[in-house]
């Protein structure tokens, strides 16, 4: 009996044994497995913070009327390393916003209307016109004139309203008639009275230049409608105007012998001569 207690007591702690072996294994796992849920968790944390950049850049954008991406470039600068900039808050910074200048007693303007000092109007800021905005009067006195009525009116060309010295100043302004046409240059009418008067030297002379214009302008419609009609009649009675088409009809004189089989004749009207043999 007692040699059989000895054989079992081995056996006994060989199993002892395997149960410490198997509990160790069994922490083992645990730790890896909490190590493998940790690091996903901090992926996904990363993945998240990456997902909300982007949508925030993406709202910057959309802020800014653009639908892209913000991206960065690479820049070498020269200094053994890169730097990273952003194409769009380089533009952003890029904008520069000018201020007025400080105003000073003695950049008052005096109006020529009233006497009176002024700091800004719109009359002088748009047309170099020292007029304030209490005297602005656009019905009137300072109207604007298109560039093609001035061009008509007060016979003034390209040259005289766009180069001459000291320039005219014009507002710009989209075509009401129709926006496919080209954009309307505004003039103020009182600049253009001057300028014609400086063209032409008095109001006499372009009235006198307009009816040389519009006397051309007849005789060269007169001289249209004429040949017009001309070819209307010729096209209507084309018998009246048929030539006729004939061919000189040669008289030759008497056969004159020349030599051997040879005769010759001459046309009496145009002196030709015909050379022929008889047999």
């Amino acid at each position: 009996m007692s040699n059989d207690i000895e054989e079992k007591q081995p056996n006994v702690e060989c199993l002892v044994d395997n149960d410490i072996d198997a509990s160790p294994s069994k922490h083992v796992v645990t730790k890896t497995r909490a190590a493998q849920l940790a690091r996903s968790e901090r992926n996904r944390q990363k993945a998240l913070l990456l997902r909300q950049s982007k949508l925030a850049n993406q709202q910057i954008n959309k802020k800014d009327g653009k639908t892209s991406v913000g991206c960065t470039s690479v820049v070498d600068s020269g200094a053994g390393f890169l730097i990273e900039e952003n194409s769009q808050v380089e533009a952003k910074k890029m904008k520069v916003t000018e201020e007025p200048a400080p105003v000073i007693a003695g950049d008052l303007t005096i109006c020529i209307e009233c006497d009176k000092p002024f700091l800004d109007s719109y009359l002088s800021s748009t047309y170099d016109h020292p007029v304030c905005d209490k005297c602005k009067d656009t019905e009137d006195k300072h109207s604007v004139i298109t560039k093609s009525e001035a061009k008509e009116t007060y016979l003034l060309s390209e040259v005289d309203l766009m180069k001459r010295e000291p320039l005219l100043k014009c507002v710009v302004r989209r075509n009401p008639r129709n926006n496919r046409w080209g954009d309307m240059k505004l003039y103020l009418k009182l600049q253009v009275e001057k300028r014609a008067l400086e063209v032409w030297g008095s109001e006499e002379a372009i009235e006198d230049e307009h009816e040389v214009r519009r006397k051309k302008k007849e005789d060269a419609k007169i001289k249209k409608f004429n040949k017009n009609m001309k070819q209307l009649r010729k096209e209507v009675r084309s018998s009246l105007y048929s030539v006729k088409v004939q061919g000189h009809q040669h008289s030759y004189g008497e056969e004159q012998h020349i030599g051997g089989d040879e005769y010759n004749k001459t046309c009496s009207t145009c002196g030709h001569q015909v050379t022929f043999e008889k047999m």
